[in-house]
Parts: structure tokens; C-alpha cells; sequence
């Protein structure tokens, strides 16, 4: 059985992301006995220059889009595909757009502690900030999402106040940058191939599987 690495490059205030996810774990599970797969949350900010302190959701939203119509439309796609997968989108709760530097620190943190682990946190931000309209660029909110999946709150505080990682996690998503992501979520399969945008299940799975079995294909030749 062949192993891929994926790396999603991703940020936690981005809808399409969030279904990129579920989808993503969904593809997994589809390939489990045909493909070993290792997923690792990488860092990418849709909005790097917002205040630490965040701005008004709505007004933020409606001048990036184009109109408070435009938001209403595009929030009425995202909340039918949600469905789909399990989501439940609730945008009318969202009362801040965040800076999410804090929230990528977070989840480096949780990489260290394990896969499993960043999975849980990134799923948790995802549903805080979508689902229960929480602002993840409050460093009480994370301390919470840290706890609830099992990181040490205080150890996680300390790291906060020592403003450790903020250079690391700025350089990384700088590095995506420079790879040529320009939009969110991207799938990149064993550092060589990559998959832009929400895509579907089906289609992460086989994407998967022809990758697993070029994989295959070039051992065999060079044994």
C-alpha cells in the first residue's frame, strides 16, 4: 500500500476551506485500504493585514464581495453545500472577521502534539467561528478550543504571551506565497502535485489513487 502526504494549505476563517476539509475526510476514509494517507494543516491568511483585534464581519464582507446582496447569495450557496456535509453554517452569528495569525499558531502547536491532534483543533475552529459564531482571533477563544481538544491550556498561554512561532508561521504562509498559492484551500500531495479549491469527495479520492499509483509505477521501475 502506498503513503502520501498531504499538506492543506488553509485559513480558518475561510467557508470553502472548511467544506475543503470535510470533504478531504471524507476522501480519506473512501481510500483507507487502497492509500495510507498523513494530513498536516499548513498556515495561510486570507486577510494578513487585519488589527489584531478584528473588524465588523458584515462591513468587511459586503466591501470584499461587492454589496450586501453578493454576501446574501454567496452565504445561500455555502449553507446548501454545508448541508451536504454535515455543516451548519450559521453566518448570521459571525460578528467578526479576525486576524487568524494567532489561530495558525495555534494549530503548529497542536502539530507538535500530534496529526490527530491539529485535526481536532482545526475541525474545532472551523465549527467555533462557522457554526457558533465565536471569534477565533480572541485568545480566550483559542485557549478554549486548545483545552477542549486536549492541549494544556496553560502551557498553551505561556507560548501566547511569549509570542513564540509568530515569525515561523508569517514564513511559512510566505512560502506558500511563493509556491503560487493564491487561494484557499490547496491540497498539496506529496510536495509535487497540487489540488485547488472544494473539491469534491469523489474527486480527492481518485485523485489520491492515480497519485498512489504513479507512486507505484515509478518504485517499480527503478527496483
Amino acid at each position: 500500500m502506498e503513503a502520501l502526504t498531504i499538506d492543506v494549505v488553509s485559513d480558518v476563517v475561510c467557508p470553502w476551506c472548511y467544506l475543503g476539509e470535510r470533504r478531504l475526510e471524507k476522501a480519506v476514509e473512501a481510500v483507507r485500504g487502497e492509500v495510507a494517507v498523513a494530513v498536516t494543516f499548513r498556515p495561510y491568511q486570507l486577510n494578513p493585514d487585519l488589527p489584531a483585534e478584528g473588524v465588523d464581519h458584515k462591513k468587511h464582507l459586503a466591501e470584499k464581495l461587492g454589496g450586501a446582496a453578493a454576501v446574501e447569495a454567496a452565504h445561500e450557496r455555502l449553507s446548501g453545500l454545508g448541508r451536504a456535509d454535515g455543516i451548519a453554517f450559521d453566518f448570521p452569528a459571525v460578528k467578526v472577521s479576525p486576524n487568524t495569525l494567532d489561530a495558525h499558531r495555534l494549530m503548529r502547536w497542536a502539530m507538535i502534539e500530534g496529526p490527530e491532534v491539529q485535526r481536532r483543533v482545526a475541525l474545532a475552529l472551523f465549527r467555533a467561528y462557522f457554526e457558533e459564531g465565536r471569534n477565533v482571533g480572541d485568545r480566550a477563544v483559542l485557549l478554549d478550543v486548545a483545552e477542549s481538544c486536549g492541549m494544556d491550556r496553560a502551557v498553551v498561554c505561556a507560548l501566547f504571551s511569549a509570542n513564540a512561532d509568530v515569525d515561523s508561521v508569517r514564513e511559512e504562509i510566505g512560502m506558500a506565497r511563493d509556491m503560487g498559492v493564491t487561494g484557499v484551500p490547496c491540497f498539496i500531495i506529496d510536495n509535487k502535485y497540487a489540488v485547488m479549491g472544494a473539491q469534491s469527495a469523489d474527486v480527492l479520492a481518485n485523485a489520491l489513487r492515480e497519485i498512489a499509483a504513479m507512486k507505484a509505477k515509478e518504485r517499480a521501475s527503478t527496483e
